[in-house]
């Protein structure tokens, strides 16, 4: 069982984030990873995301990316972000990309690495559940939709 309640921190949701580019949203999610766990570098983070995003799009579809890499780190840390203009991450389906969830996961946790993947990609599948994240008013808001969208997933 996944602990998004322990995956997410809750300072690591932000409703409304306004991003310039890619680059520029994937380095504020590594910020606000790393500022929440000390113990991963910033530039580290992006570096790693970058590199992943270079081996292949990690965009769903709808509207929805989830970054993700594997780098040493002691668990599984996460960041949300609700971009409020929607940017393009060379989506398949050509959507723009406002619902970002950036993952990080020990370099040893394949297994989970997948697990996490698969339970938001069936948590993003449902167009009522984006929705329900693109209505969030605030960080906390988007934090505890997340949180009961994954919650009754997994029931």
């Amino acid at each position: 069982m996944i602990d998004f309640h322990d995956l997410l921190h809750p300072s690591c949701a932000r409703a409304g984030h306004r991003a310039a580019s890619k680059k520029a949203a994937l380095e504020h999610a590594s910020e606000i990873i790393a500022r929440a766990h000390p113990t991963l570098a910033p530039r580290r983070l992006l570096e790693g995301l970058l590199a992943r995003e270079r081996l292949g799009n990690t965009c769903l579809g709808d509207g929805v990316a989830i970054p993700h890499c594997r780098m040493p780190c002691d668990r599984p840390v996460a960041a949300l972000l609700r971009l409020a203009v929607p940017l393009d991450f060379e989506a398949p389906d050509g959507q723009p990309v406002d619902l970002l969830f950036t993952l990080v996961v020990p370099d040893a946790e394949a297994q989970r690495h997948l697990d996490v993947l698969g339970a938001l990609a069936q948590a993003f599948d449902l167009p009522s559940n984006r929705n329900m994240l693109r209505r969030a008013e605030d960080d906390a808001e988007l934090r505890e939709t997340l949180l009961r969208i994954v919650g009754r997933a997994a029931a």
